[in-house]
């Protein structure tokens, strides 16, 4: 590992590369949250929706919403008519919805007329009179306005849009377009999924901004009280540019986009990148605290630390990469990158830095203010707990861990990006003003298809259609339905204004043929296709989490197995049926990962060690603190979500370095000739200052991360956090007591 140790140069031009190459390759970085983005192509899910929006509108809206005393005058409604006509104008702007835009069927003498509900023509000068033809509509109440009349909605339907910059674009001419209108003091929230979206993506860039700043800040003040070396700190600097530099370039040649599951990699980065870094210069104050100096010096200090580095590296990286088992593709493209760039990151660490810093080193490598020193207190207690009573230390363990696994079943398994934000956050106060006064922002369509072209004007199929549309109203978590069915009831009372029955359907297939010849307009078909062979019940959700969607989906699968009409085909699309498909993939992605990183660690361990023992020694130490993790969000009632579901394989591959570099200094004394217990507390003496600080650096830095507003961003930093620090603790504390019990009497061997 040290042919580049006297080549400088050469050291300087491939240290140069790994900086400069990425450049070029971070113009082509996308940011995308969008929703679609976290799923597979390859998921039903996916195909059938992407194939629903062959002939369908899509369901992703922004809604804004307003209030004031005079929304139903007629000057107000002029001026909202206006807005929606100009935004109609916009190219990405497929439809707008609101009072002034949509039909009311109206009862003729000779039929019914199709009139606009309050567009121009259609108003007076009483706003009560505009309202109560509002409220008249059947389908305007709870979608447009306000069953109280306090309220009325616009809400823009794109054309599909590429990528959460897009609809950041969308939202923010909305929003102009509204302020330069004259209904913009009547303004009070606006949401729906397109501006959930915006909100993720600000809180993604708001989270760089911060944290990307905090953590380096954090790395450079620790790495200076403990060395106080200016070359240490430049050398730290750019290695971690390298580092994320490569990472960010490699999500540009998967074709990935930047998500909020990527903003943690930054951070993530500049943490481990330190932590192999200080291995490092430990090592270096070590070699000169022996008198040892220049090259001698970094030699000793790289034959001391390059194998456990590479290995802790290609563990950490196990962990990482087993994320690629999840078909959460965010997930899947994070421990890719991660993954790899932290082999990078050891590599140059190993290679190509010692040379450069060689070239700039000072002249003594000891360590200033005790800074190093002031871990000893911590690891001597430690050692001298465990090497006395190893038998007690276990026991204890076993007992904390069986406690710990009773938890288990407590965990929550759940996807709600609602809950992402804090309470007062805006998108969550225009959620519940919306949800309060109109009805569900969450959007599930039901897609029905029938043998042949025109047989959904077969009057049985229609009923059996309505009957599930009545089945969902009287679901407690559906708001607002509207269907085809219903469309044709209006038309069917207005042509027959003795009927009573607001549900009544036309008995014959003439009378259907003949209703669609009075509309045919664009309304209708978005809720029918033109062949009349594929229709939707489009259904406002009051919930938002994938538990609470897949409830409603499995009571719909059991009423639609005994209701459905012969030769129907049903199925479900929209936002709600991708969210709740989340639910299943996280615990398919979980259950994946964690046993991939289990079999990636223990081959690794079983590669370095050669030795079954050894490598109990390394493994139960490091799963033991996962289980400490679920055991916390069991307890707590955190939930695995796509942030939490990160954490058990970072923790464990991050966990498993201090186990390498406290068994590789063991297994040293060990064949140097020391007995067990003397090579356990040489090892322990030698680097367990260095597991301490790097233990309180990447602690430290994941919990900058608690301070996000961003509720994913701080649990997983949180959580990280407490698990690096219950395996800091079983290293020092644990896996000594463990070396003693299974090595002693075996040792010579």
């Amino acid at each position: 590992m040290n042919f580049l140790l006297n080549k400088p140069k050469l050291a300087a031009l491939v240290f140069g590369l790994i900086l400069v190459l990425p450049g070029p390759l971070l113009l082509r970085l996308t940011l995308d949250n969008a929703p679609e983005s976290y799923f597979p192509e390859s998921a039903p899910a996916v195909i059938f929706d992407k194939e629903v929006r062959t002939y369908f509108p899509q369901d992703q809206v922004l809604v804004a919403i307003f209030q004031g005393n005079d929304i139903f005058s007629r000057q107000f409604l002029h001026s909202l008519e206006q807005l929606s006509k100009n935004l109609e104008l916009e190219t990405n702007i497929e439809r707008v919805l609101s009072v002034t835009q949509v039909d009311h069927i109206e009862p003729t003498d000779d039929g019914f007329a199709v009139e606009s509900l309050l567009g121009e023509g259609q108003t007076t000068d009483s706003a009560s009179e505009n309202l109560a033809r509002a409220l008249s509509d059947r389908f305007a109440p709870n979608a447009l306005v306000s069953s109280d009349g306090s309220t009325l909605a616009l809400i823009i339907r794109p054309v599909p849009l590429s990528g959460s910059l897009a609809r950041l674009s969308l939202y923010n001419h909305v929003i102009d377009s509204i302020e330069e209108s004259e209904v913009r003091e009547s303004l009070i929230a606006v949401g729906g999924h397109i501006a959930l979206d915006v909100a993720q993506l600000r809180a993604m860039i708001r989270d760089l901004a911060t944290l990307i700043p905090g953590t380096l800040g954090v790395s450079m003040l620790v790495l200076w009280w403990l060395f106080r070396r200016w070359q240490v700190l430049l050398i730290s600097a750019l290695c971690i540019g390298a580092v994320t530099g490569a990472a960010t370039s490699l999500l540009v040649l998967i074709g990935s986009p930047f998500t909020l599951i990527s903003a943690i990699m930054p951070p993530l980065l500049t943490a481990l990148t330190v932590a192999m870094l200080m291995h490092l210069f430990s090592a270096l104050c070590n070699a000169d605290s022996r008198g040892l100096r220049c090259e001698a010096r970094m030699r000793d200090a790289l034959l001391t630390v390059s194998t456990p580095i590479l290995f802790t590296a290609l563990t950490t990286a196990a962990g990482l990469l087993s994320l690629m088992a999840s078909p959460i593709q965010p997930i899947a493209s994070f421990g890719l990158t991660v993954g790899v760039a932290t082999l990078i990151g050891a590599l140059l660490i190993v290679t190509v830095l010692p040379a450069l810093l060689l070239q700039i080193e000072p002249e003594r490598w000891q360590a200033q203010s005790g800074g190093l020193r002031r871990m000893d207190a911590i690891t001597s207690r430690l050692l001298r707990i465990s090497l006395r009573r190893p038998r007690t230390v276990l026991a204890v363990t076993a007992a904390v861990l069986l406690i710990s696994a009773l938890q288990l079943p407590r965990i929550i398994v759940e996807t709600d990006l609602y809950s992402f934000f804090d309470d007062d956050h805006p998108i969550n106060q225009a959620t519940l003003t919306i949800e309060d006064k109109l009805s569900g922002v969450m959007p599930l369509e039901l897609i029905i298809e029938d043998v042949g072209p025109g047989s959904l004007k077969n009057p049985q199929q229609l009923k059996a259609i309505a009957n599930i549309e009545a089945w969902l109203e009287n679901r407690p978590e559906v708001d607002y339905t509207i269907s085809f069915p219903a469309m044709l009831s209006e038309m069917h009372r207005a042509f027959n204004p003795e009927i009573e029955s607001p549900n009544a359907l036309p008995d014959r297939e003439a009378a259907v043929d003949q209703y669609l010849l009075f509309y045919d307009n664009d309304d209708l078909y978005d809720v029918v296709d033109e062949d009349f062979q594929r229709t939707r019940i489009l259904a406002n959700l009051n919930v938002h989490g994938a538990t609470q969607l897949n409830a409603l989906l499995r009571a719909l699968d059991e009423e639609v197995a005994s209701t459905l009409a012969d030769g129907l085909k049903l199925g479900t699309a929209g936002m709600g049926r991708l969210f709740a498909d989340q639910e299943r993939l996280l615990i398919k992605g979980q259950i994946n990962s964690l046993f991939l990183v289990s079999t990636m660690i223990t081959l690794l361990m079983l590669i370095l060690w050669r030795n079954l023992r050894f490598v109990l020694a390394s493994i139960l130490p490091n799963f033991a603190p996962v289980l400490l993790i679920f055991a916390v969000m069991g307890t707590l009632g955190i939930w695995l979500d796509m942030a939490t579901a990160m954490v058990a394989s970072v923790a464990i591959g991050i966990a498993v370095d201090d186990t390498i570099h406290l068994l590789h200094g063991t297994r040293a004394g060990l064949e140097r000739g020391a007995g067990l217990t003397a090579a356990i507390a040489r090892s322990v003496r030698r680097r367990g200052r260095a597991l301490v600080a790097t233990t309180v650096v990447l602690s430290a830095q994941f919990l900058l991360m608690s301070s996000s507003p961003f509720q994913p961003t701080a649990i997983f930093g949180i959580l990280t956090a407490v698990g690096l620090l219950i395996a800091l603790v079983f290293d020092l504390l644990v896996l000594p007591a463990l070396i003693v019990v299974l090595l002693r009497g075996v040792v010579k061997n």
